[in-house]
């Protein structure tokens, strides 16, 4: 059967809206874990800006009417900007946490922006703090100095530093990521175990032992799905996903069961980026789906998965 463009475009935009899909059609009747979760388990959703066009009082109020606890954004440049962001975050209620990173290729240079980004969001007092730490191509030793000075600050702090399991960045792929695991007792992660599928072509069904060791050592969640060939599925509740969609819930229940066997708390953010992130219609650039409309889909399938067990 022949289908016009205009026809696709259409058909693309209900796909958008969610006319055409069933959050449900491939869930269980009981969307839960095997395992218990306890009364006193803590669970913090965050929102990401990252394609969102507004005010950060915009933002938050939208954020705020998702249900979202909270969100992660990078500390905005300027007196006045953070000043926004801070009034929005008291106005509606919400949570923050913060990304650092250095972005200079020679490492001294990078290392110091590191630490400027790690120290300037410490003084905020944010709820985690998300390292996107290092690059691929700096030393091991380079690397693991961007590591201690984090130890170092989150135990004088108190607030939680994790770092991003991210392309590009030190903790790129699952076999590099264990060497640091290993090396350094202190180091959390922030899983974003979609960059893993599409860096290793697979899900990961050869490197179980390295999920494990993440896994456990993981306190904060990107829920973003990836798959072999790209870090995001174009929408996760397309039947054609299901056997990634399935691969991320699983090692999402072992996070939440290590967070539950040590009383620790966690928090994730939803995290399905916009295009080129997202899939697009080529030469309209239309995508081919919503993001914040994804986002709050995985936020929803959070809240029903993890929300503590009744009785």
């Amino acid at each position: 059967m022949n289908i016009n463009r205009r026809t696709f475009l259409n058909n693309s935009a209900l796909l958008s809206s969610g006319l055409f899909l069933n959050d449900d059609a491939n869930q269980p009747s009981e969307f839960r874990p095997t395992f218990t979760i306890p009364s006193n388990f803590s669970l913090q959703i965050f929102a990401t800006n990252w394609g969102f066009n507004g005010s950060a009082d915009d933002f938050c109020a939208k954020a705020k009417e998702a249900g979202y606890d909270g969100i992660e954004v990078w500390l905005p440049n300027g007196e006045k900007a953070q000043e926004e962001l801070f009034s929005a975050l008291d106005q509606h209620q919400l949570a923050y946490g913060f990304l650092a990173a250095g972005g200079d290729s020679q490492f001294e240079k990078h290392q110091s922006q590191f630490q400027q980004s790690v120290e300037a969001t410490a003084k905020h007092r944010p709820a985690f703090i998300n390292c996107h730490s290092g690059r691929d191509y700096f030393s091991f030793e380079q690397n693991r100095q961007l590591i201690e000075f984090t130890t170092e600050v989150s135990e004088s702090s108190g607030i939680p530093i994790y770092h991003e399991t991210h392309r590009g960045r030190m903790l790129f792929a699952a076999h590099i990521a264990r060497e640091f695991l290993q090396a350094d007792p202190e180091l959390e992660l922030t899983l974003d175990i979609s960059h893993w599928c599409n860096v290793h072509e697979s899900l990961l069904q050869d490197q179980e032992e390295t999920v494990q060791l993440a896994l456990e050592r993981s306190g904060h969640v990107h829920s973003r799905i990836g798959h072999a060939e790209s870090p995001q599925v174009t929408d996760p509740r397309a039947p054609e996903w299901s056997e990634a969609v399935d691969a991320h819930w699983a090692w999402w229940d072992q996070v939440v069961k290590h967070r539950i066997d040590q009383s620790k708390a966690l928090t994730m953010t939803t995290e399905f980026g916009p295009p080129h992130y997202l899939a697009i219609v080529p030469y309209t650039q239309q995508p081919l789906a919503d993001q914040w409309d994804i986002n709050t889909h995985m936020l929803q399938k959070w809240r029903e998965r993890y929300t503590p067990t009744k009785g």
